[in-house]
């Protein structure tokens, strides 16, 4: 783990993020969450057995989109989003539990004040309160609608004080503007090779998980199935409007870190070692390819 935070600081260094453009926000989000996803991975035993490898593949995949650094925008939504995760896991079996649901939608409504787009989750995720966390009650389900609205309370009299209720009317009015489906043209190569690997790692853990879930207890299951669920759609609402791809990326990121960490972590076989080292040469060769190499398309 400290290796890795060192390798991620010099990429972030090499990006000249912290020099020469001071993009020390983010930076600072970027080290919140992986601490958050460490914290992620040892309250809820994502891995059986004791790994830091959760924290390691999110800050190897953090670093590798460098075109991701300067987007304050990806890295609000990131850490929210994990937050929410940690918050929403503790209602577990618990449809008590109105104070977990509203700390995570909180969080979600939060992340929303950037990215309103991300309320389009929200439906599943109150499917997966049920079905997954099983603790979806009535309770719990005002609970996650007044979490998600409490972050505009303030911000909502925050605009009505300085006298631009406007700003907030239009924020929120943007969450139905649409881009042309399966519109790829503002994508650049850089950030769909990001997307590709991504993914791709996110379906080697997933074929993994769920070749050897019969070895995890219940609770830790219902939870990579969320993380799972939660990585096919955001997928899906990349492929649908492109234009959300660099954001959704973040969120992808946090589900595929879980995911492969798990494949990494709990195998040994020699073809399963030969993919590993594979992994790690494709993810600096990407890292480099998107620090230095321009790209073709502009």
């Amino acid at each position: 783990m400290p290796l890795t935070l060192v390798y991620a600081i010099l990429v972030w260094a090499a990006g000249g993020m912290l020099v020469n453009r001071q993009m020390w926000v983010p930076f600072g989000c970027m080290v919140i969450s992986s601490y958050l996803m460490m914290e992620l991975n040892n309250i809820n035993v994502l891995i059986r057995i004791y790994s830091r490898m959760v924290s390691c593949s999110f800050l190897v995949l953090t670093a590798m989109a460098t075109m991701t650094f300067a987007d304050m925008q990806g890295a609000i939504v990131q850490l929210c989003v994990i937050a929410f995760y940690m918050s929403l896991f503790q209602s577990y079996q618990d449809k008590e539990s109105s104070g977990w649901v509203f700390y995570a939608f909180f969080c979600l409504g939060m992340a929303s004040l950037t990215f309103i787009q991300i309320v389009f989750f929200v439906p599943f995720l109150w499917i997966m309160l049920w079905r997954n966390m099983m603790s979806l009650s009535w309770r719990t389900f005002w609970a996650s609608i007044i979490g998600l609205l409490a972050p505009y309370w303030f911000v909502g009299t925050y605009y009505l004080v300085v006298g631009h209720p406007e700003h907030l009317a239009s924020h929120v009015a943007s969450i139905a503007s649409f881009h042309p489906l399966l519109d790829y043209q503002m994508l650049d190569e850089h950030l769909v090779v990001s997307l590709v690997f991504v993914l791709l790692l996110g379906i080697i853990g997933t074929i993994h998980f769920l070749r050897n879930s019969f070895f995890d207890k219940i609770r830790t299951r219902m939870i990579y199935y969320l993380l799972i669920t939660m990585l096919c759609l955001s997928v899906v609402f990349a492929v649908l409007q492109p234009q959300h791809a660099q954001v959704l990326l973040r969120i992808m990121t946090v589900s595929t870190s879980i995911l492969i960490a798990h494949f990494i972590a709990l195998t040994k076989t020699r073809l399963t070692n030969v993919t590993f080292i594979l992994l790690i040469v494709l993810s600096l060769v990407i890292t480099v390819y998107n620090l230095w190499i321009p790209s073709l398309l502009f």
